[in-house]
């Protein structure tokens, strides 16, 4: 199981790919994986309204498990991301350095994170 904590991006969209041509068979098309990861999204959101909102859990809620729900995001997402021709890993390092620069002193600057 330590294996797991030191999942790379890379890897992760390597064992994706892999479980999908195994137990998957193929991959959805993307605009089915798109409809599946805004579904995803959407009970993500269910919880997170219940836990840390102010709406009351349904007996059908309890058994959701937050982790899960994000686990099924990332899993979607890195195959929307193998069909597409995205490398995640290079993705992410753009994103950040885009941030970096954009934000570098806007969110310092923002008196409602003070």
């Amino acid at each position: 199981m330590e294996e797991l904590n030191r999942l790379s991006i890379d890897e992760a969209q390597t064992r994706v790919d892999e479980w999908i041509k195994t137990v998957g068979v193929r991959y959805y098309s993307e605009l089915t994986n798109m409809a599946v990861l805004t579904e995803e999204v959407g009970e993500l959101a269910r919880i997170m309204a219940r836990t840390y909102g102010d709406q009351s859990f349904k007996k059908s809620d309890l058994e959701k498990n937050l982790a899960d729900e994000m686990a099924d995001i990332l899993f979607v997402l890195i195959c929307l991301a193998n069909q597409t021709g995205v490398n995640l890993t290079e993705a992410f390092h753009k994103n950040l350095e885009k941030k970096t620069r954009r934000d570098a002193e806007r969110h310092k600057n923002n008196p409602k994170l003070k």
